[in-house]
């Protein structure tokens, strides 16, 4: 079952409850988080509200590494995940979000965009080899 959005179950802000008048709908639906690792490249498309897309990255083994210094960019494979700020577990299990650190052989980058939600990973070199 997804995940759901609504202040139906919350209290008021006088600490009185607030009892449901209605039940779910579908709008306030959400989605579990999509976890990116490497491997062999998929992609999901998911419909979102409004009929938009969201294209959702569940494996990839390349990334694009722009290198702030000389402003080029490059599509390198992804020899390792070195660190996830975003959640120790996520480290253990080589999960990319944005801020993971990853190892290329351009040398050590940071992902700067969102796999999960964009579909696309990019990242900036932080140390060359």
């Amino acid at each position: 079952m997804s995940p759901w959005h609504s202040d139906i179950h919350k209290r008021k802000p006088t600490g009185g409850k607030r009892r449901p008048y209605r039940k779910r709908r579908r709008f306030e639906r959400g989605s579990f988080p999509t976890e990116t690792v490497v491997g062999e490249h998929k992609a999901k498309l998911d419909r979102r509200r409004g009929g938009n897309f969201k294209v959702r990255l569940i494996s990839t083994r390349w990334v694009n590494v722009s290198d702030p210094e000389t402003g080029e960019t490059r599509k390198v494979e992804i020899t390792r995940v070195i660190r996830n700020p975003a959640n120790v577990d996520y480290d253990r299990r080589n999960v990319i979000t944005k801020g993971t650190v990853l190892e290329t052989p351009l040398g050590i980058v940071r992902v700067t965009s969102r796999p999960g939600q964009s579909g696309i990973l990019n990242a900036v070199l932080i140390s060359k080899e």
